[in-house]
């Protein structure tokens, strides 16, 4: 009988700490999935009452467009706060579009569930995500089918975490910055940190175009932190990721929502769109108010259920 060659121990070796590598990397993969899958269901995710959930994954299911409110909450320990920032992001799978339209947060309409009309930020102060999403609805005449809630001042987390943000700059100015560090605004592609994000998005006094500049801004940090995120590729900084969005993001996505999204809507960012609703501007008892006539309101709803700017 020949007798059988024996393995060299060098190869054991060898296949041995490949076999600890890729059960490690597995291993660690498995703990961000986990822990990302605990932060999404356990902190970040919240129902709401005016969304209807099987609805909205049956859209998901069948790939239809989806409307998303956006809200950048300033959180007060004085009162509930106010949404600083109010935009609806539309995904469209099938044209792989994705339209991002900034509602002005001075603008006149009826709360709804109050009955009366008041500026569209307040709805948050009044009764919450809630009131946000019906008040957003009846404005626009669309129906939404998640919400996104976020905390401003993790804005600036979020973006350390990504590694920095690069946007295109309209105008230039200098400035004390949201956290006094002397920024420059430079005219042009600037790469910004998460302090230097807060400065960019908060402005609106040195702008002539005031909130309607601040809201371009946003705008360009809302695809940014798209783009970067799309293409995030540091595994080492999955973690704090993971906590920023924990610590600062709320959601009626649960974890199993934002991973079928990722596979089904993530082409739409092929085509990215963005708007700002427009308005005239005026003061009633004293208070200013932007009026969006009813033209304006019909083109917006028109983009967001159809398409097109």
């Amino acid at each position: 009988m020949k007798e059988k060659k024996k393995t060299p121990l060098w190869f054991k070796i060898v296949i041995g700490i490949c076999l600890i590598f890729v059960l490690s990397i597995a291993g660690y993969l498995y703990s961000i999935y986990s822990k990302a899958q605990q932060t999404v269901d356990n902190k970040v995710h919240q129902e709401v009452e005016t969304i209807d959930t099987n609805l909205t994954e049956k859209k998901v299911q069948e790939q239809e467009p989806l409307n998303i409110l956006l809200l950048g909450v300033d959180e007060r320990s004085t009162d509930s706060g106010r949404s600083d920032a109010l935009m609806v992001l539309s995904l469209k799978p099938g044209s792989n579009e994705m339209q991002l339209v900034s509602i002005p947060r001075d603008t006149r309409t009826e709360i709804v569930g109050k009955g009366y009309q008041d500026k569209i930020n307040h709805a948050y102060a009044y009764g919450g995500v809630d009131t946000s999403i019906n008040t957003v609805e009846n404005f626009l005449d669309i129906d939404l089918d998640y919400y996104v809630q976020m905390n401003m001042e993790g804005l600036s987390d979020l973006v350390d975490a990504l590694g920095g943000i690069t946007v295109t700059n309209q105008l230039d100015w200098y400035d004390e910055g949201y956290y006094k560090e002397g920024y420059h605004y430079q005219k042009g592609e600037i790469q910004m940190d998460g302090p230097k994000t807060m400065g960019y998005v908060r402005m609106r006094h040195l702008d002539q175009n005031g909130d309607f500049g601040r809201t371009e801004r946003q705008r360009q940090v809302i695809k940014a932190i798209i783009d970067k995120g799309a293409s995030f590729q540091s595994a080492g900084k999955i973690n704090e990721l993971i906590d920023v969005l924990g610590n600062n993001v709320v959601t009626n996505m649960k974890f199993n929502d934002m991973t079928n999204l990722f596979a089904n809507y993530r082409d739409t960012r092929k085509k990215f769109d963005s708007y700002m609703m427009q308005g005239q501007g005026t003061n009633i008892d004293g208070i200013y108010y932007l009026i969006v006539g009813s033209e304006e309101v019909e083109k917006v709803h028109g983009m967001l259920v159809k398409g097109g700017a």
